[in-house]
């Protein structure tokens, strides 16, 4: 089967995997980035992982192989502290769309920082195991990051974007 036939190399999935390692690379670059910069590419990014993810096509149960883990604990806490630190006071934001939410009347803090470290986490390690080319291994993959999407970090991602929102344009307004 040539590329073109094989279904993990569809136009969709590419574009996905495009964008996932963009991500990935950029929050593995983040330091002496400006608080504005990273708001403003976060911004940018967000939508279009989102997009991107949402257009993964659905398949059959793959997932019987055991997927290893790329992003190491120590991966995830440099990546989570870097954003904590551009984010700094912003970081904290107020949502009401986590499953806590069901025990509490009261809005959940949550930060910018830990919602994008825990979307990488899960990116990083589809991008790895689909950069490793073994067939298997990248439909078990994608069909993990598609159910992960639907499951979690897609609604962690909308939710931790409206936070980066209010902070790119109180940025601005303080600006102005």
């Amino acid at each position: 089967m040539n590329n073109q036939d094989n279904p993990l190399y569809q136009r969709d999935i590419l574009e996905f995997v495009t964008v996932a390692v963009q991500y990935c690379a950029y929050l593995e670059d983040t330091e002496g980035r400006s608080r504005e910069e990273f708001v403003d590419t976060m911004s940018k990014l967000l939508p279009l992982l989102y997009l991107k993810g949402s257009l993964l096509p659905q398949y059959e149960t793959y997932a019987d192989n055991m997927l290893s883990d790329y992003v190491t604990e120590e991966n995830y806490d440099i990546v989570r502290n870097n954003i904590a630190h551009i984010m700094a006071d912003k970081d904290d934001y107020l949502d009401v769309f986590v499953d806590d939410m069901k025990y509490s009347d009261e809005p959940i803090l949550m930060t910018i920082s830990e919602n994008l470290a825990d979307i990488y986490q899960d990116i990083k390690n589809f991008a790895y195991i689909y950069k490793q080319g073994v067939e298997d291994e990248m439909m078990s993959a994608l069909e993990m990051c598609n159910q992960n999407f639907k499951n979690d970090w897609g609604q962690k991602l909308v939710n931790v974007l409206r936070a980066i929102h209010e902070v790119k344009y109180s940025i601005a307004d303080i600006d102005d």
